[in-house]
């Protein structure tokens, strides 16, 4: 297991379309996730033993997130993305009653990972709109952000 942190001592604005950048707590010492302190972006690796044909991991996000101060009040989203794309099935939204008014999300997903590939994991600031409605594409401040990675398999 590995457990990835934003800066614990503020929050952090992320533009549209961008990741949340981590910081290591508890890295991952075998090797299977590998990361940049500063980044925003995972490496998951598709390390198998024996005869295995794939590795699966469960990636968590939990974190507080909000309209920072000058944004508009409309619903924010965030998803975990997988190779840069964002994956709908882990999107969560929230709408603030007004600006700096933090709500609390949980994003997951199982991403299984070929014998020997590599996949990208972030958590991105995505579209809140639903079935093509585009909203507001604006910046989303986040505080005590936590991404959890997990191999399962």
């Amino acid at each position: 297991m590995a457990e990835y942190i934003q800066s614990p001592d503020t929050a952090q604005n992320v533009p549209y379309g961008q990741n949340l950048l981590f910081i290591d707590s508890i890295p991952c010492t075998r090797g299977y996730v590998l990361h940049r302190n500063g980044s925003g972006n995972l490496t998951l690796r598709g390390i198998v033993n024996g005869c295995g044909s794939f590795a699966r991991y469960r990636v968590t996000f939990v974190g507080n997130i909000a309209i920072p101060t000058g944004g508009t009040v409309a619903a924010i989203a965030m998803s975990l993305s997988l190779n840069g794309e964002s994956l709908p099935n882990s999107r969560a939204i929230v709408t603030p009653a007004a600006v700096e008014q933090y709500q609390n999300i949980t994003c997951t997903a199982d991403i299984t990972v070929p014998k020997g590939c590599c996949f990208t994991v972030g958590v991105k600031n995505v579209n809140a709109g639903v079935a093509g409605e585009i909203v507001d594409e604006q910046t989303i401040s986040v505080a005590d952000g936590n991404l959890v990675v997990e191999r399962i398999a």
